[in-house]
């Protein structure tokens, strides 16, 4: 039986209709025994309109109070936190209230200190500065897509400072780390300016931690002086943490911990072990934003062009083998696409099909093993004549099922237009 995977639409020509042999599969969803997550996070909308009325009084009051104990035009991103009707500083003095559970003595004293932290770091400049950190740059902290919410997606992975060289080349000494510490909350402010802070917006971050190769006791000083600036001076700007690529210890160590968190706080938990990246991230974030290196298809430099080309999604069963069949495709036209599967580890091939009857078949990517560190592959074909392009993974040695996703563009001969997969 034969399922198309998309319903056609204005935005899927019927001359290039992809499908698969399969029944179409549901949305995937992560294994109970891979990841680990807490009773799920429900992030503030930050309506008045949704305080209660303990909260509103805390609200006027942290104002009134605010007014009282600091500089006359207090800031923060560009907001203004005294000004008149202006539901941003709602947002960011809610943000340390919700921090300090709407306890007004104990949060005034956190915004001042905030405020007085940014105004002698230099916080609302440090995006611009060249602090020389090219080589860390999309490696060890940066901010790439957002998740299916709408959410700014910040990554960090300290894997390479396994290496000597580069820990002492970043590390070495205390002038060093500072200068690391100071583009380490460069690499936040950047996430923090695609914030809203607007009730009903998009005002926190997805925060997502790669432990795998993490030298845990090099790092130490480094981590905990990153905690502390973070938690004391960005409250309530993570909507949900999820760690990757987690060594067994780390449960150990989460369950000895997680006793002293709060409900909220252990609520934006997301832990998954090593090997299920993708599994994980797909839950949360749609593929063509995820890195390549995490199961997903985007790469460096995909921005320049605009937003992302959407892919779609699907899931490969154990012991089965998934044909997209990629049809309508004109003489002369050219076909690139992308696809992965995360944690490979199975075969995949390409072949170009003629439309005319008892015509050959060509193979564009001969069967071969993809091991499970590879990354999605990117492949064009230019055709001599019409036909269709079959993508086949074939996970029939394996009975573990596994997400994937695919996404391509039709290049005509004669006219620059393209036709483009519409994800549902």
């Amino acid at each position: 039986m034969q399922r198309f995977p998309h319903s056609p639409s204005m935005d899927t020509p019927p001359s290039s209709t992809p499908f698969l042999h399969l029944p179409e599969p549901p949305s995937p969803k992560p294994s109970r025994k891979s990841i680990f997550t807490a009773p799920s996070y429900k992030e503030d909308t930050y309506f008045a309109s949704h305080l209660k009325p303990s909260e509103k009084k805390a609200l006027q009051d942290l104002r009134d109070k605010l007014l009282a104990s600091s500089d006359p035009s207090p800031s923060m991103w560009g907001v203004p936190l005294l000004g008149n009707d202006d539901d941003r500083a709602d947002v960011l003095l809610l943000k340390f209230l919700r921090a300090r559970d709407f306890r007004v003595h104990d949060a005034l004293p956190m915004l001042l200190k905030c405020l007085s932290w940014r105004a002698e770091f230099g916080a609302d400049s440090v995006v611009d500065e060249e602090l020389g950190f090219e080589e860390l740059e999309g490696v060890v902290a940066y901010t790439r897509g957002h998740d299916r919410e709408g959410h700014p997606v910040c990554y960090n992975a300290y894997g390479v400072f396994k290496d000597r060289d580069m820990y002492e080349r970043v590390f070495g000494d205390e002038e060093k780390l500072r200068k690391f510490l100071r583009w380490r909350v460069q690499v936040l402010e950047r996430g923090i300016k695609l914030l809203h802070f607007k009730p009903g917006g998009v005002n926190s971050l997805i925060q997502v931690t790669d432990l795998k190769d993490m030298p845990k006791r090099e790092l130490r000083v480094a981590s905990n002086q990153i905690l502390s600036l973070f938690q004391d001076n960005y409250p309530e700007m993570v909507a949900r943490k999820i760690f990757i690529n987690v060594p067994w210890y780390f449960s150990v160590l989460y369950s000895m911990f997680s006793p002293f968190l709060t409900p909220r706080t252990k609520s934006k938990f997301v832990i998954s072990k090593e090997g299920n990246a993708a599994e994980t991230l797909y839950k949360f974030i749609r593929p063509e934003n995820i890195p390549v290196r995490y199961g997903g298809l985007s790469r460096p430099g995909d921005l320049e062009d605009g937003p992302p080309k959407p892919a779609s999604e699907f899931t490969v069963k154990g012991g089965e083998k998934v044909n997209i069949q990629i049809e309508g495709i004109e003489s002369g036209a050219t076909i690139t696409w992308d696809i992965v599967v995360g944690g490979w580890d199975l075969e995949y091939s390409s072949e170009f099909v003629p439309i005319a009857l008892g015509s050959y078949t060509l193979a564009v990517d001969k069967a071969r093993k993809i091991e499970a560190s590879e990354e999605a592959i990117h492949n064009s074909f230019t055709s001599k004549e019409a036909g269709k392009l079959v993508l086949s993974v074939d996970n029939s040695a394996s009975r573990k099922k596994k997400v994937a996703a695919y996404r391509y563009v039709v290049h005509k001969c004669s006219t620059p237009s393209e036709v483009q997969l519409s994800p549902k």
